[in-house]
């Protein structure tokens, strides 16, 4: 089960917090509840539009690279509030449902698997992926997401692809400033120290990324997110779910995996979306926040 970090006790008192800085008392507690993955698939589409529309999630971000890129695309130009980021995407991981960079493939070689895909996981993308091409990739996926009309509000990265190496996050680092938006950075990572390095006063530094994975059981899902929000401390927390429809056409795209297939959105979505979720979030006396609303706090935003 992934855990949650606290915010660092040690940090003088004269600092700002994120909440501080976003105008509200110093202990409060913000979350980020954050859909993954939007335009794999209809189904992944469709769920997370509707937690969207229903403020269950407040925010998601996109895999500019994948086959329902236009259908999020077009929301967007409908939803022009909608906190939307660009899930940088540097990964294939289906067995039989495979994608490519947008960059033309002989732009970006060390980017592909033998087939001519993305690599499937993110330590090789650490291992064969050059720098130069890495930056290439991105900025042609923020340029086809600006071309779309997408006004994206913050960068994060697919399968943590942009934190296997130093010089991968330095990319992700650079990109993120010269488009005046914040990436998800924070102390509780799978490279946190690799990546707190790299970070600078300017930047947005989350106190906990929590997530479920493949160690929570299906008949625990509930029970897991309660424990989150009864659990979360005062600071900033970005809560990524991964939500779809348990249908025919996502059975087929996440066939042969156990972990986030669609049986697995199916409950991210049904846990959200319930309305005792809502209410023990208001119980919890917990803030729901934007990258919108952190990216104000960049200069330049």
């Amino acid at each position: 089960m992934a855990l949650m970090s606290s915010p660092s006790g040690d940090a003088s008192a004269q600092v700002k917090t994120n909440a501080e800085r976003l105008g509200y008392p110093r202990d409060t507690k913000l979350l980020i509840i954050h859909g993954d993955d939007l335009a794999v698939a209809h189904s992944v589409n469709a769920a997370t539009f509707a937690a969207l529309d229903r403020n269950a999630i407040s925010s998601a971000s996109v895999m500019v690279p994948c086959p329902w890129f236009t259908e999020v695309a077009a929301y967007g130009r409908e939803h022009p509030n909608a906190d939307l980021g660009i899930h940088l995407t540097l990964t294939s991981e289906w067995k039989t449902y495979r994608w490519g960079p947008v960059a033309g493939r002989d732009q970006v070689p060390s980017l592909l698997d033998p087939d001519g895909y993305l690599w499937a996981e993110s330590g090789q993308v650490g291992s064969h992926a050059k720098p130069e091409e890495v930056e290439r990739e991105v900025r042609a996926q923020i340029q086809r997401a600006l071309s779309a009309g997408i006004k994206f509000t913050h960068i994060d990265s697919h399968m943590v692809s942009l934190l296997q190496t130093p010089a991968l996050v330095a990319v992700y680092r650079k990109v993120a400033r010269e488009y005046h938006v914040p990436f998800l950075a924070a102390r509780s990572t799978n490279a946190p120290h690799l990546m707190l390095s790299l970070v600078g006063d300017q930047d947005i530094v989350l106190d906990s990324v929590v997530t479920a994975d493949e160690e929570v059981r299906p008949g625990e899902w509930k029970e897991y997110y309660v424990g989150i929000l009864r659990g979360l401390k005062p600071g900033l927390t970005e809560l990524i779910v991964h939500l779809g429809f348990n249908d025919a056409e996502l059975k087929a795209i996440t066939c042969g995996h156990l972990g986030w297939d669609a049986a697995w959105r199916q409950r991210d979505y049904d846990v959200v979306t319930n309305p005792e979720f809502k209410l023990l979030l208001d119980e919890s006396h917990t803030r729901l926040v934007t990258w919108r609303e952190l990216g104000k706090l960049l200069p330049n935003y």
